[in-house]
């Protein structure tokens, strides 16, 4: 065929191989099948991979808090730390994908100054891949780690005590001085260093004893000491006093009754010569006994501030006996009034570096039934509702005072109602408001209760808190 005709016909050919369109989606397709199932299955890998982490993440809080608490409760030593980190790692870790390729380590540093404690686990773990090993990748790797911190929340707790006479009644002192100094060696194990926990105690009745040394404070009212215990030296002709003249104070035997209202719901420091901030000083004589004296058979102890002095803390509550009547209020204020800075406790000054935990707990076995203000000329008020009304304004206040470092409430109050024998007292409203929640009343029917509420109490205020 002459070359010319050949030409030709390529020419003609190639113009058609140009124009035609057969086949153009089967040969895209396959071009791009590659790419595509690749994306689709590096993301099911990725997948896999994804959740095996987020596992491996929550097993790790788990652990690094298990341990911590281990070692704080005294249940392993800083040896331990990893050996007990890989078994309950190895328990809570159960992702089919990574198990058998996981790893975790722990470290711990102590606390130091300001700076937490902390134990932090740390965890590595591989996906065999299935579609992207086919690229080259035959797993995708990952790591996590989680820090339990502790040290850097400081606690501040104050206990409202009743010794009125009728916890003479059941064993309930003796179960009272049980379980207050039980919660004392229970959260003094919490403390690292000095003041990390402060523990305040405030024996109370109808009144508070502060201890007859302060006489000469400037907090004290005398007003109506010296009208009750004063000596007339001179009389007119009608028999009346013309010279009057108060005793020395210190004969005073250490009773102060309720502030004047309303600062009797209030924490505000006392201003010198303004007697409504004062605390008002008083013979708390009832029956003939003088409950403040010291040598009386019973007297009621005095509230013991502040302190990280344990056996002196053991000391007093063992030394609690009933006498008296019951005022609720005044042992809530008084404990509240041991968490200021100021005067007449004088609470150590907070740190700033650090978070604290202030809590309130009262423990009272009965209705309140007296305080500073007489009705029915019996010194009796409860029956009128007034002291309960003072106690939900104190509680109220106490509540609503926001912690400016976290925005919640500065204060957490526990209540506990003792109410044993039968009939029993009714239940009561105001304790009952007065917690903070719900959980944190508790209603105990027989003495042996007591020690396991104050052992609950002080397994809320050890919960650790775990940092991601």
């Amino acid at each position: 065929m002459p070359y010319p005709a050949i030409f030709s016909r390529l020419r003609v050919a190639a113009r058609r191989f140009g124009r035609a369109d057969q086949g153009n989606i089967a040969v895209i397709f396959a071009i791009a099948a590659v790419p595509i199932i690749s994306f689709v299955g590096a993301a099911i890998d990725y997948s896999r991979a994804n959740s095996a982490r987020s596992s491996m993440q929550a097993a790790m809080d788990s652990t690094a808090l298990m341990v911590a608490k281990d070692l704080t409760n005294g249940t392993i030593t800083t040896s331990d730390i990893n050996t007990k980190a890989q078994a309950y790692f190895a328990a809570l870790y159960t992702n089919p994908d990574a198990k058998s390729n996981a790893s975790v380590s722990a470290t711990y540093t102590a606390a130091s100054g300001a700076t937490a404690a902390t134990i932090q686990v740390t965890g590595s773990g591989s996906v065999n891949t299935d579609f992207m090993k086919v690229a080259g990748f035959p797993n995708i790797n990952f790591n996590t780690s989680s820090t339990s911190t502790w040290g850097i929340n400081r606690m501040r707790v104050a206990m409202a005590l009743d010794n009125t006479g009728s916890m003479k009644d059941d064993g309930k002192i003796a179960a009272l001085r049980t379980a207050a100094a039980s919660l004392v060696d229970q959260l003094s194990k919490l403390a690292k260093n000095d003041g990390d926990v402060y523990i305040s105690v405030v024996p109370f009745a109808k009144d508070v004893n502060v201890g007859s040394s302060n006489y000469n404070a400037t907090w004290i009212d005398w007003t109506d000491w010296d009208a009750a215990n004063g000596n007339c030296s001179a009389w007119n002709w009608s028999g009346k006093c013309t010279n009057w003249t108060p005793n020395n104070h210190n004969t005073w035997t250490g009773c102060v009754t309720d502030r004047t209202q309303p600062y009797d719901t209030q924490s505000t420091a006392p201003t010198l010569n303004i007697a409504a901030t004062l605390f008002p000083a008083e013979e708390y004589n009832e029956n003939s006994e003088l409950y403040c004296k010291t040598g009386n058979n019973p007297p009621l102890q005095k509230i013991i501030p502040l302190s990280y002095d344990w056996a002196a803390i053991k000391t007093s509550i063992n030394a609690m006996q009933p006498t008296g009547g019951t005022n609720q209020p005044i042992g809530l204020a008084w404990a509240w009034q041991s968490l200021q800075p100021t005067a007449p406790l004088n609470a150590p000054a907070e740190d700033s570096n650090y978070i604290y935990t202030r809590a309130i707990i009262i423990l009272s076995d009965g209705l309140n039934t007296e305080d500073r203000w007489p009705a029915y000329g019996d010194g009796r008020t409860q029956f009128g509702g007034q002291i309960d009304n003072r106690q939900k304004a104190l509680c109220d206040n106490i509540k609503a005072v926001i912690d400016p470092k976290t925005g919640q409430p500065a204060y957490t109050v526990y209540t506990i109602q003792v109410n044993t024998g039968s009939p029993g007292d009714p239940t009561s409203s105001v304790l009952q408001n007065c917690a903070s929640s719900t959980d944190k009343f508790f209603l105990v029917t027989t003495a042996t209760q007591t020690l396991t509420v104050f052992n609950t109490i002080g397994t809320q205020l050890s919960k650790l808190r775990v940092a991601k």
